[in-house]
This record gives C-alpha cells, sequence and structure tokens, in this order.
C-alpha cells in the first residue's frame, strides 16, 4: 500500500459538516468488495453503487421507461426486470450505446447516494463504485481508494469466481481503464497480491492515515 496524488480530490468535504466522502475502486477481481467488507468491520458505512444501480434500474418506473426507450423492450423480461444479460450484450462492444445507458442511469444513483449520506452518522462514508475515474466521480471525494492486483492474479480470481475462460476475463479487462492510469489518480493504492490478512492490513492503515 502506498500514498499516491492528492491534487484529483477536494482538501475538504463541501459542506464542512458533512461527512468526508471517500471513493473507493477497484477493476474486475481486485478484490475491492473484499475491502468494502473490511472497512464495514471498522465501523465505517459503505454505499454500494453497483449493487444499489441493480436495484434501482427495477424500482425506478421513470428510469425503466428511459432503458426501454434506449434499447428496447428487451431490457426487461417477462416478469419486468431488467435483463443485465441482455443488456451486458447489447452495450459490451458498444461504446456511445455504453455511455448513453451511464447517462441514465448514474444520476438517480447520484440522487440515491446523497440521500444515504444525509442519513449517516460517522464522519468518514465510503462510496463504492467500480466507475470512480471513469465518471470523474474522485472529483468529488474527499479521497479515494483504489484495490488493485498483478493481471494474472486478477484474471484467475475471476476464472475461479465466475466460471469464465481467460480470455473471457481478459476481454474484459482490455475495456476497463488501464491500472497504471487509476494508480495515478487515486490517493491511496491497496495491494491485493498475497493475502487476505495483509489486504485487511493495508485496508486498516488506509483508513487510520485519511483519519
Amino acid at each position: 500500500m502506498e500514498e499516491v496524488n492528492s491534487e484529483n480530490q477536494k482538501s475538504e468535504p463541501d459542506p464542512l459538516s458533512a461527512p468526508k466522502i471517500i471513493g473507493l475502486t477497484g477493476g474486475i477481481g481486485s478484490g475491492k468488495t473484499t475491502v468494502a467488507k473490511f472497512i464495514e468491520e471498522c465501523g465505517f458505512p459503505v454505499y454500494y453503487s453497483d449493487d444499489r444501480a441493480k436495484e434501482i434500474v427495477n424500482d425506478n418506473e421513470e428510469l425503466k421507461l428511459k432503458i426501454k426507450a434506449l434499447l428496447g423492450p428487451q431490457a426487461y423480461n417477462e416478469k419486468g426486470l431488467y435483463d443485465r444479460k441482455f443488456v451486458s450484450e447489447m452495450v459490451f462492444n458498444d461504446s456511445e450505446l455504453l455511455q448513453a445507458l451511464n447517462e441514465i442511469i448514474h444520476p438517480a444513483v447520484r440522487i440515491d447516494f446523497e440521500d444515504w449520506v444525509k442519513k449517516q452518522e460517522k464522519y468518514l462514508v465510503f462510496k463504492e463504485t467500480a466507475l470512480l475515474f471513469e465518471l470523474k466521480l474522485n472529483k468529488q471525494c474527499y479521497r479515494s481508494i483504489l484495490v488493485t492486483a498483478e493481471d494474472n492474479i486478477r484474471i484467475k480470481r475471476v476464472m475461479d469466481r465466475d466460471g469464465k475462460t481467460y480470455r473471457e476475463v481478459q476481454s474484459v479487462m482490455e475495456k476497463q481503464m488501464p491500472e497504471k492510469e487509476k494508480i495515478k489518480l487515486a490517493n491511496c493504492v491497496i495491494y491485493n497480491n498475497t493475502n487476505l490478512d495483509d489486504l485487511k492490513d493495508q485496508t486498516e492503515k488506509v483508513i487510520f492515515e485519511i483519519e
């Protein structure tokens, strides 16, 4: 773990009385979710942006109409639930379509996150999101944390976890922002190349440094 650039984030939260928002991100197979759980064990709340997005696309009727208008009625199955497989296949090789979808979903997630923050009592709150740097959400954070690992380790984790082939995982990784670019943007970097004990130690050290 190492401390890196700090000029990419606000030096103080706004307003000053609000909790400090810490962005947490990491590519596929990095261990970002595990770090989020360690943060919760330390007593700090974590907003899981990706999980909330999956719920919002099913709960928000206005959002459903916009997504169907963009992708067609097949974006929702016969039970009226968001068909992630269908949508993923549509946008995987179409960057413009993916951007249009993000422009529909992410504002709704942002509003949901802002409402969540208002209910928190801790002085630090963590926002877990896969697209922290891609969407420039780090600009809205007091600090940012990147969880990363060597490519071969990440690929093996996802292959073991999801049953995907090496090429399938590599294809997903190639479409994500390169790790070296994320490292330049992050305030703190956690390297998840060894074991859970080391990962937990690094997580606790980062929280201590932010406090």
